[in-house]
């Protein structure tokens, strides 16, 4: 997401719909004497930060620490004078793509830490400033800042000195993907040829040299989401976290995001009800995510208004992107990742015993816009190639039909 809206909370809601509803328990009235499903959207709760936030979290943290230790591996044999194996840039690839997954399903909880610490924009800016990048790797004074002996003082340059627009996943995506394919391993053994870099002396060496400092300053920054919402991460991130004095607490309560979200109706959490909590992962989250793909990332290309506005441009990976951001909304209302799944303990199942044709509907939209990205999938040249493709309308078509659901899901929650 290249930019983030930080949403506020929502407002405490009182009971107006009289009827007993039977609670996700089996169908057994679970509402205590003020007439809330609070043990139902505790239990939620207790799902959609283990199973969603945090277990997507920990795979994006090990993924991007197993990224910076690949090219740190390569850098470091190229400097030896070792030329890189195909094999090895291959991999790498593989490496980034894993990491990238796990950040695009992580879109639909992006109203914690990743807004309120700027993380979002911080590692997923786009485009990619081709001219600035190009400057600055023939700016022998910058490479050696990121090249320094101290690999964290390599990355903390990067991190303090190169801006969003050369930072996080996209810097690293132009060095190692080309027109939709893994580099050539023979394109590090001589100069950069893109048309932007001509006559600046740019080598294969120093794009490798660049992307290990920004792959670290990554590396960071998804740690430091992981800790924000997890206080059991490891301790080694824990440490990097803290040893970096960037934020990981919520100003106020000292909470991490996920303490604060489990600790809903009590003093200290920033959630007076736990249907603010609810409708903070319908709103703030889901439909924030699924505005953006139909309206921003579709849409902006889609529509004419800025054709260039392509995500993953270098990989031609954009429809995956958008299919990973829409499977978050998916596991933050059906119980958690596949890997860890309970959606005895869901919101969409809470849905489906209260209001069963509202399920219905929430399903079949999600079932058709993922139907209608596989199908953009399979356009030859991705989207940088086929941004007014009829099939590209039809999967905007789809997501914002899902968005409406999800609409009208958040307002019903705000009649229990």
């Amino acid at each position: 997401m290249k930019i983030a809206t930080k949403f506020i909370l929502s407002m405490l809601v009182t009971l107006t719909l009289p009827l007993a509803i039977s609670s996700c328990n089996n169908g057994k009235d679970n509402k205590d004497d003020n007439g809330k499903y609070d043990a139902d959207f505790e239990a939620i709760a207790k799902q959609y930060v283990g199973s969603t936030v945090n277990l997507t979290y920990s795979l994006l943290a090990t993924e991007t620490q197993k990224l910076y230790e690949d090219l740190l591996a390569l850098k470091t044999k190229m400097k030896g004078g070792a030329s890189a194996s195909q094999s090895e840039i291959d991999d790498i690839c593989a490496e980034f793509l894993l990491a990238r997954g796990y950040y695009e399903e992580s879109e639909a909880f992006l109203f914690g830490a990743a807004t309120d610490f700027g993380i979002d924009p911080h590692i997923d800016t786009w485009p990619l400033d081709l001219q600035g990048l190009a400057d600055a790797l023939s700016n022998k004074t910058q490479m050696a800042n990121l090249d320094a002996e101290n690999e964290d003082d390599a990355i903390a340059y990067a991190a303090g000195k190169l801006g969003q627009e050369l930072l996080g996943f996209h810097g690293i995506e132009f060095v190692i993907f080309r027109d939709g394919k893994n580099r050539e391993a023979s394109a590090f053994n001589g100069n950069e040829g893109h048309a932007t870099f001509k006559n600046t002396g740019v080598t294969g060496l120093e794009e490798i040299i660049y992307a290990t400092a920004v792959a670290g300053d990554l590396r960071d920054r998804c740690w430091q989401m992981e800790v924000s919402w997890n206080e059991n991460a490891p301790a080694a991130h824990l440490k990097r976290v803290e040893d970096l004095e960037i934020p990981s607490r919520i100003q106020g309560n000292g909470y991490t995001y996920g303490q604060n979200f489990l600790s809903a109706t009590k003093s200290g959490s920033t959630y007076a009800t736990w249907i603010a909590a609810m409708r903070d992962i319908v709103n703030a989250g889901c439909m924030n995510i699924c505005n953006e793909v139909a309206n921003t990332k579709i849409g902006n290309p889609y529509s004419g208004e800025d054709p260039n506005y392509i995500e993953s441009p270098y990989s031609q990976r954009s429809f995956y992107d958008f299919q990973g951001n829409i499977e978050s909304i998916w596991d933050s209302l059906n119980g958690g990742r596949e890997e860890k799944r309970n959606t005895s303990s869901s919101l969409l199942q809470f849905v489906q015993e209260n209001n069963p044709a509202m399920a219905k509907s929430i399903n079949d939209a999600y079932d058709a816009s993922i139907k209608a990205l596989k199908a953009c999938q399979a356009l030859p040249g991705g989207f940088v190639n086929n941004t007014r493709a009829s099939e590209v309308g039809i999967a905007q078509a789809a997501i914002n039909n899902l968005n409406t659901e999800l609409s009208k899901l958040d307002q019903w929650l705000g009649t229990l």
